[in-house]
């Protein structure tokens, strides 16, 4: 499994503007304990553990040191969040292949697992959507059918068999992705996505910010956002400029993929 180094500042890059004040998790008030989950209308379909596995997909409950890590990333992301009383988080990276999806697969995975919440993980690259296929899906309908098709959003949602998750896949690509994510019906799904319910959190898978406009467009719909990086493969000039794109958005921390450095977690 790859190891994970949370960088909470852009130490190399600089802080984003928005970001400067001091932080605290305790600026409001905890919410109750989320009750047990009955799905009525969100469909369930529950993939093998080995697929999951075969994936790097978090769902045991066995102590690792990546499920630690994302203990870790899962905490404070979660105070900064609640800081601010924020509920809708991007995750995106400087470039493809970086680990983006999978960081927000397991980060919500581990939010969920948090019993204060319930998380909805959205596959908004519209261009490459890929989240159903870690779960092994192929999902009849996906984000595309309701922007293009009017599908009720009820008949597209689906819980992966882990309690207070539910995802909005994504099913074919759309080549105006864009526009579609800038367009009104967009503000409308997002609107509803992020107020409907108080304690749940939204995080959306997006496309690499300097491969397409897609992100920069999508970015003032959400809260804050997670940049994802890999060692070894993100160049610094690439991350100085999905910084820079960024700089009228929230950018809440890093995170580093595939670090060969040894975690310290007494920071």
């Amino acid at each position: 499994m790859e190891h994970l180094k949370k960088a909470l500042e852009l130490a190399s890059t600089g802080r984003n503007k928005n970001t400067s004040q001091q932080f605290s998790p305790f600026t409001r008030k905890a919410p109750a304990p989320v009750g047990k989950i009955t799905y009525s209308q969100t469909q369930v379909q529950i993939p093998s553990p080995d697929i999951l596995h075969g994936k790097r997909i978090l769902i045991g409950d066995s102590d690792s040191e990546a499920l630690t890590a994302y203990k870790m990333l899962r905490t404070q992301v979660l105070q900064r969040m609640n800081a601010h009383q924020w509920n809708a988080l991007a995750i995106t990276s400087p470039g493809s292949g970086q680990g983006k999806t999978l960081t927000a697969i397991n980060l919500a995975i581990s939010l969920a697992r948090e019993v204060r919440h319930t998380v909805l993980l959205a596959d908004f690259d519209l261009r490459n959507p890929s989240i159903h296929k870690y779960f092994d899906f192929a999902p009849r309908y996906g984000i595309n059918d309701y922007l293009l098709y009017d599908t009720p959003l009820p008949e597209i949602l689906l819980n992966p068999g882990i309690e207070r998750l539910v995802i909005l896949p994504g099913r074919e690509s759309l080549f105006n992705s864009s526009e579609m994510l800038a367009s009104p019906k967009m503000t409308q799904l997002v609107t509803e996505l992020k107020d409907r319910y108080p304690s749940r959190f939204v995080l959306f898978d997006l496309p690499p910010l300097l491969s397409a406009d897609d992100a920069l467009a999508f970015a003032p719909f959400v809260d804050s956002v997670l940049l994802v990086l890999e060692e070894g493969k993100t160049k610094r000039d690439d991350v100085q400029r999905a910084v820079g794109l960024l700089h009228h958005t929230n950018i809440i921390g890093t995170v580093l993929n595939k670090s060969e450095e040894a975690i310290d977690y007494n920071y």
